[in-house]
């Protein structure tokens, strides 16, 4: 098993039921989660020693979100505690045809607000296979652009592989914002997250019109490793929606100049879609930890990411032994 750092801003997500407006809601369910922290939790499941860097208040909310993560396992030895809060989302549960809505209410946390970075990185990434990062973390603030770089460099001089999800949020900043920093962030990458709508918005590669979703998916994955000759492996999920409560999910890998597709997923229903990427993330660097072949790898990650979306809250809650006996059972079958 490996030892992965994920490092990002963990944050409070306020949640209605199925059915009820945000204006409308008198009560909420609490769950913590964020993209890398989500991660993390996914490969603690799987065995990996997997550690969460963060930075969260000096306060009650500060030490649930601790205890949330280390009842997966989670190594949060380099969870910083200070700062002014811990930021928040609300989420408005999507049903049928309308699909769920985000309000984020996380301007100021303590995580945001950093200047420096505030690690030992000698100590952050002692004897780590992989640090994974997201697109979510320099969109945070300009200073969190540069200290990206600065973290990355250190990564790759300690001998770490560097996974990026581009994982681009609209509501934190533009198109033009994320491809210019996207591109500083690429040289420095190994394994990312990456699909055709990012290939085309933030490393201006021109569309292809085959209708052959398969062929499109090549087509973009070729030109993203002609860009990019470093990275040695790009994935991303194909996702059919049919409803907010329906989902058809297939997930893809490109190595060696080479396509690999897992079966289709019918999510249906869908209890909760937050996360699902952050679930098929980690089950693929799982699949690159335990030097798995690529078509194993991205079957078991597309597995556990339709996992992920049949329990409430951002992270997956399987092991590895959960998600290899979905794949050997197949859907809705009985484990006795």
């Amino acid at each position: 098993m490996g030892k992965v750092v994920t490092l990002g801003e963990i944050m409070l997500r306020l949640s209605t039921t199925a059915g009820t407006r945000l204006a409308q809601a008198e009560q909420f369910s609490a769950h913590y989660g964020g993209g890398e922290a989500n991660v993390a939790v996914s490969l603690a499941n799987y065995g990996h020693h997997a550690v969460f860097a963060g930075k969260v208040p000096t306060n009650e909310l500060g030490a649930a979100v601790r205890k949330h993560l280390n009842r997966y396992g989670v190594d949060t030895s380099q969870l910083l505690m200070g700062g002014p809060r811990l930021g928040t989302y609300y989420l408005e549960a999507g049903v049928g045809e309308r699909g769920a809505s985000v309000v984020y209410d996380r301007a100021g946390s303590s995580f945001a607000v950093m200047e420096t970075v505030e690690w030992d990185m000698d100590q952050l990434f002692k004897e780590t296979d992989i640090f994974h990062l997201s697109g979510i973390t320099p969109a945070l603030s300009m200073k969190w652009r540069e200290l990206t770089i600065d973290l990355l460099k250190a990564a790759k001089s300690a001998g770490c592989k560097i996974s990026f999800d581009i994982n681009y949020r609209g509501k934190l900043w533009t198109q033009e914002e994320a491809g210019e920093t996207i591109r500083t962030i690429l040289p420095y990458v190994d394994y990312c997250s990456a699909g055709g709508l990012d290939a085309q918005h933030f490393l201006g590669i021109s569309p292809y019109e085959d209708e052959s979703e398969k062929e499109k998916a090549i087509y973009y994955y070729k030109k993203m490793q002609e860009a990019y000759s470093n990275i040695s492996v790009f994935y991303s999920t194909k996702r059919t929606v049919h409803s907010a409560s329906v989902n058809e999910l297939t997930g893809s890998v490109w190595a060696d100049n080479t396509y690999y597709e897992s079966q289709c997923h019918l999510i249906d229903p869908i209890v909760d879609r937050v996360g699902g990427g952050d679930a098929f993330a980690g089950g693929l660097l799982h699949g690159l930890l335990s030097n798995d072949n690529y078509q194993e790898a991205v079957d078991f990650a597309t597995a556990a990411s339709a996992l992920k979306h049949t329990v409430h809250g951002d992270c997956n809650q399987f092991s590895r032994e959960d998600v290899e006996a979905f794949l050997a059972l197949g859907s809705g079958r009985i484990i006795r």
